[in-house]
């Protein structure tokens, strides 16, 4: 697929979580389930517990294979640890089999603040997303250190899992790849927005009051509607 000077017009997401189907309604719908089935984004999932092996790994004579993926925190403290191993092996499936330029990131909440400036910079840069979905009381450190992970937050809060903040990227991403929104141009970053903003009917009455549509946007005066949207 050739490439836009200033835009890649394609993007993979390799999501790493324990909990892959948590995705299937926000991905299947709307823009998103538009471009995947338009093959502009593609979005596939790694479990890690498919790479555990050694005693996290048993047979019970049932016949079930469980995969522990979690360990007590050294230190000690309440809660489980996601362990490295299996994690890392997850993510180099993906990595060492597939081509383009690859960006791993790992969720903190005291880390860089995710924004559209960032969606746009990884949308020129990369071809290829890898999110790890941390659980428990997180991921053993030395998963960055060894994939070099790029560490982001999207917001001063704790979630339960990482795979929110995966749904959160993989939509800001793709809304800079060509071809994914209806018109390229409607992305709200790109022109003069505000968060009021009104449709029909002109006015509309509510228990006896009538709410109208200000005045200046009913004008056709793009100079005035946009020293409007700015204020």
């Amino acid at each position: 697929m050739c490439r836009s000077l200033y835009i890649i017009d394609y993007m993979n997401f390799y999501i790493i979580t324990l909990f892959p189907e948590m995705f299937d309604s926000y991905l299947k719908e709307s823009i998103l389930g538009r471009a995947i089935k338009n093959k502009i984004i593609k979005v596939k999932f790694i479990n890690p517990r498919k790479f555990v092996s050694g005693k996290y790994k048993k047979k019970w004579p049932d016949g079930n294979i469980s995969a522990q993926v979690d360990e007590r925190p050294y230190s000690g403290g309440p809660g489980m640890v996601m362990m490295a191993d299996p994690i890392i092996k997850a993510v180099e499936s993906v990595t060492e089999k597939k081509k383009g330029k690859f960006l791993i990131i790992n969720f903190n909440p005291r880390a860089e603040k995710f924004t559209t400036v960032t969606a746009k910079k990884i949308s020129k840069k990369y071809d290829n997303v890898v999110l790890i979905c941390g659980r428990y009381e997180g991921v053993d450190a030395r998963v960055d250190k060894i994939l070099r992970t790029r560490k982001y937050s999207i917001g001063d809060y704790v979630l339960t899992g990482g795979e929110i903040p995966a749904m959160v990227l993989i939509d800001s991403i793709s809304r800079q790849i060509k071809g994914v929104l209806g018109n390229f141009d409607s992305r709200e970053e790109e022109r003069i927005s505000t968060d009021e903003v009104y449709t029909r009917p002109e006015v509309l009455e509510h228990n006896g009051k009538k709410y109208r549509v200000p005045k200046v946007l009913l004008s056709g005066n793009h100079l005035e509607i946009n020293r409007w949207k700015k204020r």
